[in-house]
């Protein structure tokens, strides 16, 4: 295909694409500032993503999306709500990203220590709103990393997993990258296959198994990442998770978030009219089929499989 033809392909799409964007938006009607800035071009687009470019079924998904925001208010959750879950280092965001700018999220099932779905769930939305405050400029994509030493199956509640599984599906559409189960055991891979069901086939195809002894994994994760920030939990050369450290992070960027939440009026305006070129629509493997096959080729996938 010639470069000008590619120029002109894409171009037709983001013209459709934006097309869609201006209707949702539209149809959604009058928002208060912070749901306004939360409907950004990017964000819509992940919702019309999600539901194959039709208009009608992403914007209900993203009414419902914002009826929760606006209910559970992810955005106010503090460092101090969610610092008893977060002790143990059950999950984490290290201060690194993969190769690719995605932010990362370190899970380690063996340090549960509650029982309480709500407060679990709630660290698990902490966490995913941290993660994506802290994705750089074109991104918009999280990695997890879930190790699973020492693991055992009362680790995990299948009640909690459902829960977390509907608040990724259904208010974070397009954020997972890749779920990256590193030596899971045999017990595991029965308890997938029970949550399969209320699993939708992206996020259940976004999990992939990796192996210390295997040596695509190797590989894989020294292409994935900086080796020298890597845990070694996952055949990298860090060791140390401090979460007095963490929590002083997690503080400031408290902060920041704050900061960023109650400038809605100067921000949203600027969120709403930011260019769709400025969006990685092609960030994902999963692309509309629909798109013309010429259109196809000349796009380019950022994620990369295991």
């Amino acid at each position: 295909m010639s470069q000008d033809l590619k120029k002109t392909c894409q171009m037709l799409i983001s013209q459709e694409q934006q097309a869609m964007i201006n209707e949702v938006r539209s149809l959604i009607g009058p928002l208060s500032d912070k749901a306004s800035l939360y409907c950004s071009d990017a964000s819509i687009s992940r919702y019309l993503r999600s539901r194959n470019w039709n208009v009608k079924k992403a914007t209900q998904m993203l009414k419902q999306s914002l009826e929760w925001r606006k209910e559970y208010k992810p955005e106010e959750i503090r460092w101090e709500e969610v610092a008893d879950e977060a002790e143990t280092g059950i999950m984490y965001r290290p201060n690194y990203h993969d190769k690719y700018g995605r932010s990362v999220l370190v899970m380690r099932p063996c340090c549960q220590n509650s029982k309480s779905t709500e407060e679990q769930v709630k660290y698990f939305v902490y966490s995913m709103e941290n993660a994506i405050l802290n994705l750089p400029p074109h991104q918009e994509q999280v990695i997890w990393l879930v190790d699973f030493k020492g693991f055992k199956l009362s680790d995990i509640s299948f009640k909690v997993t459902r829960e977390t599984a509907h608040i990724l599906q259904q208010y974070y559409p397009k954020r997972l990258g890749l779920a990256i189960m590193y030596n899971a055991p045999m017990i595991f891979h029965t308890f997938l296959s029970m949550v399969k069901p209320f699993a939708e086939t992206e996020t259940y195809n976004k999990v992939k198994f990796a192996y210390s002894n295997d040596r695509k994994t190797k590989k894989i994760m020294e292409d994935l990442f900086d080796m020298n920030n890597l845990e070694s939990a996952f055949g990298g050369n860090d060791v140390t998770f401090d979460i007095k450290k963490y929590a002083d992070r997690m503080k400031d960027e408290d902060n920041k978030k704050h900061s960023f939440w109650t400038k809605t009026k100067s921000l949203s305006s600027v969120a709403q009219s930011a260019p769709l070129d400025s969006i990685r629509l092609d960030a994902d493997s999963d692309a509309s089929n629909k798109e013309k096959m010429d259109c196809n080729a000349a796009r380019q996938h950022s994620s990369l499989k295991l």
